[in-house]
C-alpha cells in the first residue's frame, strides 16, 4: 500500500479535470495516503481546495515542463523532493518517461502509446488509433494497479463560499434562481490553439434562447475576459438582454454552473469543469470527437452531427477544413436534442 502518490498531468483544464476520475479512484484505494498532483500553472486553480487531494505541485506554465533542459531539470527535483513511492503519470511523452527514471520513485505507472512509457514499471497500452474517452483511458491506470474504478467520475468541489458569492452576483444584476449558462468561448490552452472547436456564437444565441424559452429560465452569458467579443456577440443576438460575466474564477464558474437549470458550452474545459461540479450539461462538438472528450459527469448530453475526424484525436493535428455551416450540427438540429433529452 502506497504511502505518499504523485499524479502527473500538467494540461490542461479539460484533462485535468477528466483525470479527477482517477483521483477519486486512488482516493478510495489508498484512504490514508498523500497524495499530490504535479500540475502547470494554467489548471492549477482548477484543482484547488479538492478533497481527495493533499497538495498542488506547480510545474510552470508550460504544456508539457519536460520539453527544456530547465524543466526537466525541475521537474525531476520536484518529484525527487516528494519522497513517492507510487507515481501515477497520464502524459503520453518520451520525455515524461525520462524523467520517470530520474525520480528515483520505486512504482511508476503511466501511459505507453507508441513505446513512450519505457520509463515506468506499470505501463498502459494506448492505441492511439482507437477511439476511447481519455477519463476511460486515465483510469485504464488504476485498474493497472488493481483499483476498483466503478462510479467514479470527474468531479470537483462546489464551495459554500463561492455559491454565496454567485448568489449575490446574481442578485445584484436581477437575476433569479432559475437560469441557464451559456459559454461560448474554449479551444485554447498552453499547449494548442484550436478556435475551430467553438459554435459559432450567432449559432449558440439560437440553441441558447429556445431553450431559455424551454426552460423559462434568465439566459447567463459567461467567458474570460479575452472571450469579450464572444460574449458580445451571442447578447446582441438574443431577444432579450442576457447576464453576462467575465470575470469569474474557476470556482465561482463551478458554483454557477452547479446552481443552474442548465450549462450549454463547447468542447471545452470550462464545459468539464460544469460537468464535474455537478451541472447538467449541454456540451457541442464538432471537429472534436465526443468519443474521446465529452465530459465524463453522470448529467452531460453531447450534440454532435457525425462527422470525419481524425481517429487520433487531437494528436491528429486540427481539422483545418473544418465548416460549422456545412459540417457541423445546426441549430434547430441541436435545440431539439436538447428539448428530447430535457423531457426525458
Amino acid at each position: 500500500m502506497p504511502r505518499r502518490v504523485v499524479i502527473v498531468l500538467p494540461c490542461c483544464i479539460g484533462d485535468v479535470i477528466l483525470g479527477t476520475a482517477l483521483l477519486s479512484a486512488l482516493r478510495r484505494a489508498y484512504p490514508d495516503a498523500q497524495i499530490d498532483w504535479a500540475v502547470g500553472g494554467w489548471s492549477l486553480a482548477a484543482l484547488a481546495h479538492h478533497p481527495h487531494l493533499n497538495a498542488r505541485i506547480d510545474t510552470g506554465t508550460a504544456a508539457n515542463p519536460v520539453k527544456t533542459p530547465g524543466g526537466m531539470l525541475r521537474l525531476v527535483r520536484q518529484l525527487r523532493a516528494g519522497r513517492y513511492d507510487l507515481m501515477v503519470s497520464l502524459v503520453r511523452s518520451p520525455l515524461m518517461s525520462v524523467a520517470a527514471l530520474l525520480s528515483g520513485i520505486p512504482q511508476r505507472a503511466g501511459l505507453d502509446s507508441a513505446g513512450r512509457g519505457f520509463g515506468y514499471t506499470v505501463r498502459v497500452p494506448v492505441n492511439p488509433d482507437q477511439p476511447r474517452h481519455e477519463a476511460e483511458i486515465y483510469l485504464d491506470v488504476a485498474r493497472a494497479l488493481k483499483i476498483d474504478t466503478t462510479e467514479c467520475y470527474a468531479n470537483l468541489p462546489v464551495l459554500d463560499a463561492d455559491r454565496a458569492t454567485m448568489t449575490a452576483r446574481l442578485a445584484a444584476l436581477g437575476g433569479h434562481g432559475h437560469y441557464l449558462v451559456v459559454h461560448p468561448g474554449g479551444g485554447r490552452n498552453p499547449g494548442m490553439t484550436f478556435d475551430a472547436k467553438r459554435y459559432p456564437p450567432e449559432l449558440l444565441a439560437q440553441v441558447a434562447q429556445a431553450t431559455a424559452r424551454q426552460l423559462e429560465a434568465t439566459l447567463v452569458i459567461i467567458g474570460a475576459p479575452s472571450d469579450l467579443p464572444l460574449v458580445r456577440t451571442v447578447a446582441t443576438a438574443l431577444a432579450t438582454p442576457p447576464l453576462t460575466f467575465t470575470d469569474l474564477t474557476f470556482g465561482q464558474i463551478a458554483a454557477l454552473a452547479a446552481g443552474s437549470a442548465l450549462y450549454i458550452g463547447n468542447d471545452t474545459g470550462m464545459t468539464h469543469l460544469a460537468a464535474a461540479a455537478g451541472a447538467r450539461t449541454v456540451a457541442i462538438f464538432g471537429p472534436s470527437d465526443p468519443v474521446r472528450y465529452a465530459p465524463f459527469g453522470r448529467q452531460v448530453l453531447t450534440v454532435w452531427r457525425p462527422a470525419v475526424v481524425d481517429a487520433r484525436g487531437v494528436g491528429g493535428g486540427h481539422a483545418l477544413a473544418w465548416d460549422w455551416a456545412r459540417d457541423g450540427i445546426a441549430p434547430d438540429a441541436a435545440t431539439a436534442q436538447i428539448r428530447q433529452w430535457l423531457a426525458d
